[in-house]
């Protein structure tokens, strides 16, 4: 079950059988024809999961609701399941309910009370004099909340439902060495609302990889969300002593990291090719969506002509051969590979013109498929990195990749920045300006209060006094604030930590830095240094940077001990607490790829973000009185 890939990679497939066995469980629970309704935010990450033999749907076509396209549907919100006779899928959305002719219909649902309205909503006006009735079911992900079986009580519908019960979608797999819990406000919640539900889901999904992976003997941590993790693990343990189990450990070490730790990371322009694609268009669980313009086929004579207007729509992961090639590289060194991979395939279709055997021309046929998918997914990648192109050559983007450069190798800091001014003076994007406040304050451990105070009175003044209270936000999550003791410990840190580079090869890179051309991402380095030489070589900068620092033992078991072969690399889990970007995960890549490494790095998370998302889940805005 926990046995390692052919690439090296630890084999995830037993964490999403897992989740596939505990939906099967449930849904055969409801005896009869089903159909579900969706709280959309779940379609999305259900897919990763349930797409395969789960929940088969005839893929005619988005149906009746506007499913999210991980679970599709057919026009009549039609789902061809047979196995556990689902029949139907709608969205979640206040009114009645859409006709369906079946026995069981089953909510899946976050507990969120906004969300029990429009359940109630959809309850009490359910025709009870059909016949025969229908049984509803309510599925809570990834907990029950007694405060919503309140709430639907109190409304009176609580006794409609047969079955309330939870599924505990704590990690899902998004690719081969990356889990994500998709907690979208996982961030806001540790750090702003003290609220460690979010931080309790982390280390249930931990002793449940631990109880298909083994034991994991090692935990190192950095920050108040790490310790309160580790913390829950071992209590957990001692709680549930028969979760102690026989398996051989695939992990080695677990490292748990508080984003704010490294605030400063997200802030920064992403300068992958996966980094740009999710800072430009927003990779939502591995599908993005694209200007349908350079996917047109080019038809002769035809001109503009009949343009596509839905956006393209891609699912980037590791299983498409190229994507994984070039999705960590910086953006810079995307070209050549794929002018490289034309030339490739170009002479590779030109062989059939040399097949002149039937044994030849039957070998051409059998690779043509192959072929016929590695000239579409080129096609695809080139009009990605020509629309990414068209932005990363602007003036405005290399205007603001230049600040930001400034600040992150200590240039200027703590001034006003006259970029920033003449950005707020044109009235450009809110987040735009936000980060790069932020961005200045990080680098400067906070700011003079006079700068401060000029840059929020400018802000509010042109964007409107209702954003004080994502001001106020940012400065209690410690990215805009102002400098107390009078002491800026960034410069120290980023010399020990080397975090800045002059001299970084995009082409064939030596060092993390490429990942922002310069910049080394201050989390992937604590890992780094991690490995090797150990924390204790950087003891004093640990102490500069938020929140306790720790290690933790778990004994394991007689004859679990692990004896490493000559060369066999160490396995590492990172679990970022409250967010990781694309470039960070590639980072993290990139050491488990290097020849004398001797660590391989898998990549787990409350939510993948980036410096926009992130931004957007700590605004506030306040509404207008309704007079």
């Amino acid at each position: 079950m926990a046995a390692h890939l052919s690439s090296g990679r630890v084999n995830l497939t037993a964490l999403r059988e897992a989740g596939r066995r505990e939906l099967r469980e449930f849904l055969d629970k409801c005896a009869g024809s089903k159909a579900i309704v969706w709280d959309e935010y779940l379609t999305g990450p259900f897919g990763l999961i349930a797409q395969y033999s789960l929940l088969k749907v005839s893929a005619a076509g988005s149906g009746a609701g506007g499913r999210a396209p991980a679970l599709p549907c057919s026009a009549d919100g039609r789902a061809s399941t047979q196995e556990h006779e689902v029949e139907k899928m709608f969205t979640l959305k206040p009114g009645r309910l859409p006709p369906a002719d079946v026995k069981n219909i089953i909510f899946f649902v976050r507990p969120k009370l906004e969300l029990m309205d429009i359940i109630t909503d959809n309850v009490l006006r359910e025709d009870r004099g059909r016949s025969p009735q229908r049984d509803f079911h309510i599925l809570f992900v990834p907990r029950r909340s007694l405060l919503c079986e309140q709430w639907l009580k109190e409304q009176g519908v609580l006794g409609s439902f047969i079955h309330r019960e939870q599924y505990s979608l704590d990690l899902i797999p998004f690719d081969g060495d990356l889990l994500s819990m998709e907690s979208e406000s996982a961030f806001k919640e540790c750090y702003l609302e003290s609220d460690q539900t979010c931080l309790y889901h982390a280390a249930k999904g931990l002793m449940t990889l631990q109880a298909l992976y083994g034991t994991i003997p090692q935990i190192f941590g950095k920050g108040d969300c790490a310790r309160h993790v580790a913390n829950m693990m071992i209590r957990m343990k001692r709680e549930f002593p028969g979760s102690q189990n026989s398996i051989f450990p695939v992990f080695d070490t677990l490292l748990l990291l508080d984003r704010n730790v490294d605030l400063l990371t997200p802030l920064a322009t992403q300068l992958t090719y996966e980094g740009l694609i999710d800072e430009i268009y927003g990779i939502q669980n591995t599908y993005v969506k694209l200007p349908p313009e350079k996917f047109a086929p080019k038809k002769q004579g035809e001109g503009g002509k009949d343009l596509p207007t839905e956006p393209k729509k891609l699912q980037l992961n590791s299983a498409e051969e190229l994507y994984a090639e070039i999705r960590d590289k910086n953006f810079n060194a995307v070209g050549s590979v794929l002018s490289k991979k034309a030339k490739i395939i170009s002479a590779a279709f030109e062989e059939r013109h040399h097949a002149k055997t039937v044994g030849e021309i039957k070998q051409f046929v059998s690779q043509l498929p192959h072929m016929q998918a590695a000239r579409s997914s080129l096609a695809n990648h080139t009009s990605i990195a020509e629309l990414i192109k068209d932005i990363t050559t602007s003036e405005d983007f290399f205007d603001n990749l230049t600040v930001e450069q400034e600040f992150m190798s200590g240039i200027d800091t703590d001034k006003v920045n006259n970029y920033i001014e003449d950005c707020i003076a044109q009235k450009h994007p809110l987040i735009k300006i936000l980060r790069l406040v932020c961005l200045q304050s990080v680098c400067n451990s906070g700011l003079k209060q006079k700068v401060l105070d000029h840059y929020k009175r400018e802000i509010l003044q042109t964007y409107g006094y209702e954003h004080i209270l994502t001001l106020n936000n940012l400065e209690k999550a410690g990215l805009l604030k102002p400098q107390t003791g009078g002491r800026n410990n960034y410069p120290t840190i980023r010399k020990t930590l080397r975090l800045w580079m002059d001299d970084v090869n995009e082409q064939n890179p030596n060092d993390i830095s490429y990942v922002y051309s310069g910049y080394a991402p201050l989390s992937v380095r604590l890992a780094q240094l991690l490995a090797r030489p150990g924390w204790r070589s950087i003891e004093e900068v640990l102490k500069m940077l938020p929140g306790p620092h720790f290690e933790e033992r778990q004994q394991l078991p007689t004859g679990l001990q692990k004896k490493r072969q000559h060369g066999e690399n160490r396995v590492t889990l990172v679990f970022f607490l409250g967010g990781v970007t694309y470039a960070e995960i590639a980072a993290l890549r990139f050491l488990s790829q290097m020849e004398d490494g001797g660590t391989e790095y898998i990549i787990a998370t409350t939510k993948l973000i980036n410096g926009t998302t992130w931004m957007k889940s700590l605004m506030e805005k306040l509404e207008p009185a309704p007079f």
